[in-house]
């Protein structure tokens, strides 16, 4: 009975001795708030992806930020357009492959009411968009906007392969998805890898086809589709006289 009752106190001692070995270690006081102030948020670079919830269909005045990025670039000082006359667009897009994104374009302030509406419905009807980032990326060279598949508006530009100023520089016209979609001008067609869509009786994701979700939304606000034209071709272009 001893040899039990001895037992029994001595595993009590070793269970009150785990017991304390495996209480918290004392909480160490908050350190004393920095001197130094928070940095800024980064800010957001488009196009970035994002959830269905958090699309937006917005245009706003250009800020003091992007009128330094611009001016320059794709705005020079010119007798037609002020940078008061231009309006930032943030919109929602569908991507190719099937996620959401946020993208930025420059246009007329005259035509921003009409490029969220057109905008939206795209997305609603999930008409899949490549790319939209201010031309600024590519120092305002079309060229390389296009090769990039990138969709775009304003850009202070001539017509390629004339001296007349083309209705970009108005921000009154939009290229949309320049791969599928691309310029045709005799042998000429850029981007150099659209030689795929020349096709336009093979409708494919992002092209843009009469009576088609793209064509329709741009038509039936009076603009005008560059696919329909007689001389060089750009299919990729809408513009609004």
């Amino acid at each position: 009975m001893f040899r039990k009752i001895l037992s029994i106190c001595l595993c009590a001692l070793a269970l009150g001795g785990c017991a304390l070995e495996e209480q918290p270690p004392a909480k160490e006081p908050d350190p004393a708030p920095s001197s130094q102030p928070a940095e800024a948020p980064a800010p957001t670079r488009y196009p970035c992806k994002i959830q269905k919830e958090q699309a937006v269909f917005s245009s706003e005045a250009l800020s003091a930020e992007i009128r330094e990025q611009i001016t320059g670039v794709s705005w020079v000082e010119n007798e037609h357009i002020s940078l008061e006359d231009l309006s930032l667009l943030t919109l929602a897009y569908y991507g190719f492959d099937g996620e959401i994104y946020l993208g930025q374009m420059i246009a007329a302030a005259e035509v921003a009411d009409d490029l969220t509406a057109i905008f939206q419905e795209l997305f609603e009807q999930q008409f899949p968009i490549e790319k939209m980032q201010l031309i600024e990326a590519y120092q305002a060279d079309d060229n390389a906007s296009m090769a990039d598949n990138n969709t775009s508006a304003f850009c202070y530009r001539v017509i390629d392969g004339t001296d007349y100023l083309s209705n970009h520089s108005f921000g009154r016209a939009v290229d949309i998805n320049p791969l599928q979609n691309p310029y045709v001008r005799g042998e000429l067609v850029q981007p150099e890898a659209a030689g795929d869509y020349l096709d336009r009786e093979n409708v494919r994701p992002g092209m843009i086809a009469p009576g088609g979700v793209c064509y329709n939304a741009f038509i039936s606000r009076g603009w005008e589709w560059g696919g329909d034209w007689t001389g060089p071709i750009d299919y990729q272009h809408f513009e609004k006289p």
